[in-house]
C-alpha cells in the first residue's frame, strides 16, 4: 500500500486518539527508516526513546526468532526462567530491588502507585486509607490510564476525563521548598521523573534529587522515580538517578527495556516489594518468555557495544553542534545524554514548522512544544549521523 492509502484506511477504521503525521514507515535498519513510498529517513525519535539499539538489530532478531520457535507465553501461573534471569540482571544493575513485569510505562507506574499505597497500609498507620496522598510534579507525565493521567501534573491531559482518581497532589518541579510546603502528614510517597521529557525536557537543579531523598527519609515516605524514558542508558548511565548517586525506593522502566518489544517493569527495594502478596497485582502478558528474552538480548547489546558511553559522547556532541552559537534562533539545548531538546527563541520560529521541514529533508524529529524539538536517536548513533542531523536542523531553521 502507498502512504496515501494507509492514511485513508487509518482515518476510516482507527479511533482518532493520535494526531498522526502522514508518514507510514514500513522498514527500519539501524538508525534508518523507509516509508511506504520507498523514501529513506534518519531516525532521531527512535519510537519515542524506545529503540535504544536501533531498528532490526541482528541480536534482537535472533532472540525473537529463537524464543518464538520454543515458547512465547504461558502466563504468570507458572515459573518463567527468562523472567527470573532478567529480574536478577536488573536488580544487579540498579539498587538490588525486586521486579514486577508488565507491558508499558503506564502499567509500571500503576504498579508503583499500588505498591506505595499497600506499603503505606502496613507502615503508615497514622494515615487513614482514604487520605493517602502521593505527590507528583507539575509538568510531569506518568501515563494515560485514569490513575496515571491523574498523577500526570498537566491539566491538558486531565480535561474531559473527570472525575479524576483521588489521592494526588502536585508541587513545582525542581523546587524543594514547594515540595516541603505540599508535604502534609498524609503523604506516603513522592513520584518524579529525573528529567521531564514530555513536560519540556526539564532537568532539575543539581542536588534536587538528593534533597527529595532526604525529605522522604525524614518524613517516612517512599521516593518513586519514573525512569520510563530516562532508563536503559538513555542519559549516559544505566539509570538517570545514578548521575546524582541517589537511590529510589521504587523505580519504573519501559520504552527501551526490550529494544522495541512492549515491556514495562516496576523495581522496588525488597522490604517495599514484599508489601505485595499473591493476588495483590498481576499482568496476563507481563514478563512472558518472549518479552524477557528480547530484554535480555537488549541488555547484552547495550553492554557489548558500550552504548552508555556513546550516549554521553553523542549527547555532548549534539549540545555542541546545536547550541546557541550554532544559530541565532537557538536558545539552548536541554537534557542529558541522548535525551535532548533544542529550544528555539520564543515567538521567533515554530518547532512544528522545523519538524515538517526536517522530515521533508529526510530527518525524523519530534516537536514536543511550540519552541522545542526533541532529539532521542538510537543509542548507537554515529558522529557522522549527528553531523547530518545538525545540518538538516540548521537548514530548516534558515528556511523557517
Amino acid at each position: 500500500m502507498t502512504t496515501q492509502e494507509i492514511v485513508a484506511m487509518s482515518k476510516h477504521y482507527i479511533m482518532p486518539t493520535y494526531g498522526q503525521l502522514p508518514l507510514a514507515f514500513v522498514k527500519g535498519q539501524g538508525t534508518k527508516l523507509w516509508d511506504a513510498d520507498g523514501r529513506e529517513y534518519l531516525d532521531f525519535v527512535a519510537g519515542i526513546s524506545v529503540l535504544a539499539v536501533g531498528h532490526s538489530h541482528p541480536k534482537i532478531i535472533e532472540a525473537i526468532c529463537e524464543q518464538a520457535s520454543q515458547i512465547m507465553h504461558t502466563s504468570n501461573l507458572y515459573q518463567i526462567a527468562q523472567q527470573a534471569q532478567l529480574a536478577k540482571r536488573l536488580s544487579e544493575l540498579s539498587f538490588g530491588g525486586k521486579c514486577f513485569f508488565c507491558n508499558s510505562g503506564a502499567e509500571a507506574n500503576e504498579a508503583a502507585i499500588k505498591l506505595a499505597r499497600k506499603w503505606a497500609s502496613i507502615n503508615r498507620s497514622d494515615i487513614r486509607p482514604q487520605d493517602r496522598l502521593i505527590l507528583t510534579a507539575l509538568k510531569s507525565f506518568h501515563g494515560r490510564s485514569v490513575t496515571t493521567v491523574t498523577a500526570t501534573g498537566q491539566d491538558k491531559y486531565h480535561a474531559g476525563f473527570e472525575p479524576l482518581a483521588p489521592g494526588f497532589g502536585y508541587f513545582e518541579f525542581g523546587s524543594i521548598e514547594d515540595a516541603k510546603a505540599k508535604l502534609t502528614p498524609a503523604v506516603c510517597a513522592i513520584m518524579i521523573e529525573p528529567i521531564q521529557a514530555e513536560g519540556g525536557m526539564n532537568v532539575p537543579p543539581p542536588g534536587f534529587l538528593q534533597e527529595l531523598r532526604d525529605l522522604c527519609d525524614a518524613s517516612n515516605c517512599l521516593l518513586i522515580l519514573d525512569e520510563v524514558q530516562t532508563g536503559m542508558t538513555r542519559t549516559g548511565e544505566w539509570f538517570a538517578y545514578m548521575h546524582e548517586g541517589v537511590e529510589p525506593d521504587i523505580m519504573t522502566l519501559a520504552k527501551a527495556l526490550a529494544g522495541g518489544y512492549p515491556m514495562g517493569c516496576c523495581v522496588a527495594r525488597p522490604d517495599v516489594a514484599d508489601a505485595f502478596e499473591p493476588g495483590n497485582h498481576a499482568s496476563t502478558f507481563g514478563g512472558n518468555h518472549m518479552a524477557c528474552a528480547v530484554a535480555l538480548a537488549t541488555l547484552d547489546v547495550i553492554e557489548e557495544e558500550g552504548l552508555a558511553h556513546n550516549a554521553r559522547e553523542m549527547g555532548d556532541l549534539i549540545a555542541e553542534v546545536l547550541g546557541p552559537d550554532a544559530h541565532p534562533n537557538i536558545a539552548e539545548v536541554r537534557g542529558r545524554g541522548l535525551l535532548r531538546a533544542v529550544r528555539f527563541q520564543p515567538d521567533v520560529v515554530d518547532a512544528r514548522d522545523v519538524q515538517t521541514r526536517c522530515i521533508e529533508a529526510g530527518l525524523v524529529v519530534n516537536a514536543i512544544s511550540a519552541d522545542r524539538l526533541r532529539l532521542a536517536p538510537p543509542l548507537n548513533i554515529t558522529k557522522d549521523e549527528v553531523a547530518t542531523a545538525a545540518g538538516i536542523i540548521l537548514g530548516a531553521l534558515d528556511d523557517a
